[in-house]
């Protein structure tokens, strides 16, 4: 009898240890890939929500104001609203047909509104709001709701930008802007 010896597969298993270790290498690099973009893209949207709620603080803290101060407001609204505020332009609301329209304006970040301490409040100042009260105009775009309506009451439209001012002071074309606007009603 003769004896075969298996010399055809001396070294077989240096070439696949070589290819494992290719495709594992290329595998690892592909889910670091994967988990770093995934990443980013849940920090933009962390940034992008924040920032709504940036402008729904600034709602919020405009009918805080309007409790207390709805007196102050006048039948002359100031001739150039723009001029009064840095990010939250009347061009974002198309409901708003004067850029005079404005009655109060308001600008503060969220550390200034929410007490946090450490990182937390350092984040917060990145964010911050705007928001100006108007009357709200009737169908036609007029001023009508100055006036008391039949039921007595008077509506007013805040409207409210929040901005996220981690790149530059929130310049519009640089930063997320969100606006939101909401209509209140007093009964008098």
């Amino acid at each position: 009898m003769k004896t075969i010896k298996k010399n055809s597969e001396k070294g077989f298993a240096l070439p696949l240890a070589l290819l494992l270790l290719v495709v594992m290498t290329i595998m690892g690099a592909t889910l670091v890939n994967i988990t770093s973009s995934e990443h980013g893209s849940n920090t933009n949207k962390d940034g992008n929500q924040q920032t709504f709620y940036a402008a729904e603080s600034g709602i919020s803290v405009a009918k805080n104001w309007m409790v207390g101060n709805i007196s102050k407001f006048s039948a002359s609204p100031p001739n150039n609203l723009d001029g009064q505020l840095r990010f939250c332009k009347a061009s974002f609301f198309p409901s708003l047909k004067s850029s005079n329209n404005g009655f109060y304006t308001e600008r503060k970040s969220l550390n200034q509104v929410i007490s946090a301490s450490g990182d937390e409040a350092t984040r917060l100042s990145k964010y911050s709001f705007e928001y100006f009260i108007a009357y709200t105009p009737d169908q036609n775009g007029n001023n009508s709701s100055a006036k008391k309506n039949k039921d007595n009451k008077t509506l007013y439209t805040i409207y409210s930008c929040g901005c996220n001012e981690s790149k530059d002071k929130c310049n519009p074309q640089n930063n997320v802007v969100v606006s939101l606007e909401a209509v209140v009603t007093f009964v008098n």
